[in-house]
């Protein structure tokens, strides 16, 4: 996942075609109307992008090569300069950068650093679509898209699932939520930074996908991290052993999409409520999780990671799921109504 799913501050806005907007004699650009979401064209319209940190440097360089003006934007401009070299325009300021299109994609930190950017820009926001590719939490989220929405401008929301050296390839996907309608709008371009995953007009969903995907993304660095630490503990280079750590990876995955192969639906399973523990039940999991920790302790090495995973099988035992399949964890975990 992004290799770099941290989304840089940094801003770009599209038009390298297209005349530069003069804020001295229209300091307040007349907004448009909010009533029905732009269509693009098949001319190429104007996109701008602002923050240009390595993941948005990389959608402007493939929308660039996709043919389409691009204005950009950042807080440090000498990020735009090799932008500006293959074609991008630098727009002086947020607010030339947003007049500029009418889709204005965002790449930066978090949602704050969006407010912090348009907040000066509140007089060209009418009219235009902001697509959020910032990471922040599905209520964040949600509470963007209205302020967005009181400002007259469209809002949808994404998570890019790839690392900024993959953007604009084949395995690329960003997950998108919001109007239906502005998103379809905005596909075409959209389509060119990764295949767009719609998951619906809860504008809050892209980033609760994109969450729970690098949930699993973190937690598998910080094991393969941890088990390489435990390793290099006793004397075994972590050039030795990190290769081990990434194909047990690679086998866990493929052992549960084998088990999808054989009928064993995990999903449906967890829906509803059923753990099979005829080959590793939570007693035997938790045992190994134990053996973790006495060995992590014995080693020097920090406790955190499994000392955690050891407490969510001895909660699982203790809710009497010892006989069941590891999956019981999750009716420990799960949110209770």
């Amino acid at each position: 996942m992004g290799g770099e799913y941290h989304l840089d501050a940094s801003a770009t806005s599209t038009n390298t075609a297209h005349t530069s907007v003069d804020l001295s004699s229209n300091p307040s650009p007349t907004p448009r109307s909010r009533q029905e979401p732009p269509t693009m064209n098949t001319a190429k319209s104007s996109v701008t992008l602002i923050g240009l940190g390595p993941m948005g440097q990389a959608m402007v360089h493939t929308l660039l090569a996709a043919g389409y003006p691009v204005t950009v934007w950042n807080r440090t401009a000498s990020r735009a300069e090799p932008l500006v070299t293959a074609g991008a325009r630098l727009a002086s300021s947020p607010t030339e950068a947003v007049a500029s299109s009418d889709l204005v994609i965002l790449s930066l930190t978090d949602y704050q650093a969006m407010y912090d950017i348009l907040s000066t820009a509140e007089s060209a926001l009418g009219g235009r679509t902001i697509v959020n590719l910032s990471s922040d939490s599905p209520d964040v989220t949600r509470e963007a898209a209205a302020w967005a929405d009181g400002h007259g401008a469209h809002f949808i929301a994404g998570g890019v699932m790839t690392p900024a050296q993959t953007v604009g390839t084949e395995s690329a996907y960003v997950f998108y939520s919001g109007p239906e309608s502005v998103f379809e709008a905005n596909a075409p371009v959209l389509r060119h930074i990764g295949e767009p995953r719609f998951l619906g007009a809860d504008v809050g969903l892209a980033q609760l996908y994109y969450l729970a995907h690098l949930d699993v993304f973190l937690t598998t660095l910080a094991s393969v991290a941890h088990a390489t630490a435990l390793a290099t503990a006793s004397g075994v280079d972590a050039a030795e052993f990190a290769p081990e750590a990434i194909r047990m990876v690679l086998e866990t995955g493929q052992m549960l999409a084998a088990e999808a192969e054989t009928g064993i639906s995990l999903g449906e399973n967890l829906d509803a409520g059923h753990h099979p523990g005829e080959q590793a039940t939570a007693v035997m999991m938790g045992a190994t999780a134990d053996h973790i920790v006495s060995a992590t302790r014995a080693s020097g090495v920090d406790l955190a990671l499994p000392e955690a995973v050891k407490s969510l099988y001895d909660r699982t035992i203790a809710a009497g799921h010892g006989k069941d399949s590891w999956t019981a964890m999750y009716e420990i975990m799960k949110r209770r109504p």
